[in-house]
């Protein structure tokens, strides 16, 4: 097995640790950034790489799992700054980069006013510094092979990065919300791309890899993969039953999202772990959402 280091850094989202990491890939001359986070924690992003001794002209490769502005919203503005730079997207993911208006306007429809205090400033990236990642291809960065897989379900825009060297699997949201020192592993699904047949084929293609560690944007990394996966499928088709049938009895939204929070609690607590540190990763409100839009739409419901 190799030596060659990944490191996490804890952006410190609204001023909170544990709920949106970035990964630093680094061989000396050559280095990279697996997730970006949003605008609202670029500045904290920049530190801790010149803390690290990394020096803003050697970063030259900035790698977003999807394009939901907790993992790249910070793109175009980290552009602006690291001069020898390219952003690496999905290919559906990739034109609201360049123009993310309307990235924007469907975010700011869950976020409302709350847009420019979660996120920050979203500036569009310029065509010539984005390379659109294909399924499958890979990229050499940091003196390591990263190679993309396709692993659509929480969003279409959605790849999944193996690193060959190390088996380091840098899995954005796919592999579900977890933090450390616990085993719980919470389903982040939020309008309007939920899709659990799409998420399960995702889930049987982690599985085919040679996966040493899940590298988890919200947050962490974690060594049991088999459990964590089973777990993580097991909750996602487990909740979708309890939403589906809540739906059809015609709750409100509000009451769907309180009765989910009450049900995730309990089994967060069976198993010691504090629902409060998952909520900035993967909230209720928007995974009850994400499920009711699914079934609406699969139900035929209005």
């Amino acid at each position: 097995m190799s030596t060659l280091q990944t490191e996490l850094i804890d952006l410190q989202f609204l001023g909170y640790p544990l709920a949106i990491a970035a990964y630093l890939l680094d061989d000396g001359t050559d280095a990279a950034l697996v997730e970006v986070g949003p605008t609202s924690t670029a500045e904290t992003l920049l530190r801790e790489l010149q803390a690290r001794g990394v020096a803003l002209e050697r970063v030259r490769h900035l790698i977003v799992t999807h394009i939901h502005l907790d993992h790249a919203g910070a793109l175009g503005w980290l552009l602006q700054r690291l001069p020898n730079a390219m952003a690496y997207v999905h290919p559906i993911g990739a034109p609201h980069m360049v123009d993310p208006s309307r990235l924007l306007s469907s975010a700011s429809r869950l976020y409302g006013e709350m847009m420019e205090r979660l996120w920050g400033e979203v500036v569009p990236v310029p065509q010539e510094r984005l390379h659109v990642v294909r399924d499958g291809e890979r990229i050499e960065v940091a003196g390591r092979t990263l190679r993309a897989i396709d692993t659509p379900g929480h969003a279409r825009h959605h790849h999944a990065y193996l690193d060959e060297a190390t088996g380091i699997l840098f899995a954005g949201d796919v592999a579900g919300v977890r933090m450390p020192g616990t085993t719980y592993v919470r389903p982040p699904t939020p309008p309007p791309e939920l899709d659990i047949e799409a998420w399960q084929a995702s889930l049987a293609k982690l599985r085919a890899l040679p996966v040493q560690q899940i590298a988890l944007t919200h947050f962490g990394m974690f060594s049991d993969v088999e459990r964590h996966l089973d777990e993580l499928e097991a909750r996602l088709l487990n909740w979708a039953v309890f939403t589906r049938d809540l739906i059809q009895q015609g709750v409100s939204e509000s009451e769907l999202i309180q009765r989910l929070r009450d049900y995730g609690n309990e089994e967060m607590r069976q198993q010691g772990a504090d629902p409060s540190n998952y909520d900035l990763g993967a909230g209720y409100e928007l995974i009850a959402l994400g499920y009711a839009r699914y079934w609406r739409k699969k139900l035929g419901l209005s």
